[in-house]
């Protein structure tokens, strides 16, 4: 940072959600019209995704009515973006900082949010996917969305990744124990549950599953010794093949061999429809049918001390730096889709 009254504007990028039964089927026309989705002509792309959505809308509906109509996604980043800023106010008082919150398929969307950081006029601007596991299906998405709608001022600062973030480890790991300790320590195999993705793209260089991997493990070593468990995916859809086990897999094992389980939405960092529907009813009654003797499942990280800290830590690093860069370890050279080198977007 250059100036001495730096203006900072941080902007956390989130899939999104629908906010009612109307928005539903829009939210999954967006959704599948992103060619980091499905990757086919624009002219194949669209009537495709209008499809998909016509399909799925009267099922996704009833399953976000369960939540009250729609999503609490957005209600939960914004004070994810609240408790940042005060931490980064905190840390460096002599500066103006502002977050914002962009919305890949769903408002506010990234357009919305570029108009309001270039109001703003920051001299530096840091893109913070709330994504920990860089994916070209999420934070290059997310990444590209910003590229082509912000035109303002601002040098850019971009975390392509933060999978071994100490604070988002520690976070984790503390809502794992409270978890376990509040049913009474019962033996569990506890199942790191991440979102899928289909086996050809981890197969072309992308770096989620690795960094997945990554991530569990420092969990459970920040956990100690003497934990049983097991990485999953969740959430597949469509006839590709998915990396796997998957969840409902996962969960059918331990059934089988007497054991309970401890859910941990390793990837997600705010409760939404695959936390509160997936995991919380369709998992825990898939549960109970496979003779599972303990079902659990910890909250995410959300506004928890030791991942707001941990995320501000990253948004500080990254203003040392220009361009997209993880916050950590970067990948293994094999993996040749990560997020080290893309344009973010941001104007000089």
């Amino acid at each position: 940072m250059d100036k001495p009254n730096p203006r900072i504007a941080v902007v956390l990028f989130n899939l999104g959600g629908p906010d009612g039964p109307k928005a539903v089927r829009p939210f999954l026309e967006a959704l599948f019209c992103d060619p980091a989705i499905i990757a086919a002509p624009w002219i194949v792309r669209r009537p495709l995704a209008a499809l998909i959505a016509r399909l799925r809308a009267r099922s996704a509906i009833a399953n976000y009515a369960v939540m009250g109509g729609g999503s609490p996604i957005v209600a939960e980043t914004q004070a994810q973006a609240l408790a940042l800023e005060n931490v980064l106010q905190e840390a460096v008082p002599e500066a103006s900082i502002k977050t914002t919150i962009a919305m890949r398929y769903w408002k506010p969307l990234t357009a919305e949010a570029a108009a309001e950081v270039a109001a703003f006029e920051p001299d530096e601007i840091v893109l913070a996917p709330l994504y920990p596991q860089f994916s070209t299906t999420t934070t290059a998405s997310s990444l590209a969305a910003w590229e082509k709608a912000y035109r303002g001022r601002g040098r850019a600062h971009a975390l392509c990744c933060w999978y071994d973030n100490p604070g988002l480890v520690e976070a984790h790991a503390a809502r794992i124990l409270r978890t376990w300790e509040a049913a009474g320590r019962p033996p569990v195999r506890l199942l790191f549950s991440a979102h899928g993705l289909p086996e050809r793209i981890a197969e072309s260089g992308d770096p989620y599953q690795w960094q997945v991997e990554a991530t569990c493990a420092a969990v459970v070593e920040r956990l100690g010794a003497g934990w049983d468990w097991q990485i999953c995916y969740q959430s597949r859809v469509g006839p590709l093949k998915w990396l796997g086990p998957s969840t409902p897999e996962a969960i059918e094992a331990a059934g089988r061999e007497g054991l309970g389980v401890l859910i941990d939405p390793i990837a997600f960092v705010s409760e939404h429809i695959e936390t509160l529907v997936e995991l919380d009813r369709d998992y825990a009654e898939l549960a109970v049918r496979c003779g599972v003797p303990t079902y659990l499942r910890a909250p995410v990280v959300g506004i928890e001390t030791h991942f707001i800290r941990g995320l501000a830590g990253a948004v500080l690093r990254a203003l040392e730096r220009e361009g997209a860069c993880p916050d950590g370890k970067a990948c293994p050279a094999r993996q040749t889709r990560c997020g080290r080198k893309p344009r973010t977007g941001a104007g000089a």
